[in-house]
C-alpha cells in the first residue's frame, strides 16, 4: 500500500532562460509545473501604466507613426 504524498505548492521567480532546464527536471522528478500567464486585459493594463498608448487622428496618422 502506499503511503500518500503531502505536496506543497511553491513559487519561483528564475531568469527566463532557466525554464527549460527547470521544466526537464520537473518532468523527471514527477513535478507539476504551471506558469502564471497575464490576461489579455491584464497586458493592456500594464501597457497603460507604463505609458505606452498612442492615440492617432486617422487611419493615415496611425499609418505615418508606425512608419520606420
Amino acid at each position: 500500500m502506499e503511503a500518500a504524498t503531502a505536496r506543497q505548492r511553491v513559487y519561483l521567480t528564475i531568469p527566463y532562460s532557466d525554464v527549460s532546464f527547470i521544466r526537464t527536471m520537473s518532468h523527471k522528478m514527477g513535478w507539476e509545473m504551471h506558469r502564471e500567464r497575464k490576461s489579455g486585459l491584464e497586458k493592456a493594463i500594464d501597457d497603460v501604466r507604463a505609458g505606452r498608448v498612442y492615440e492617432a487622428d486617422s487611419v493615415e496618422d496611425l499609418m505615418r507613426q508606425i512608419e520606420f
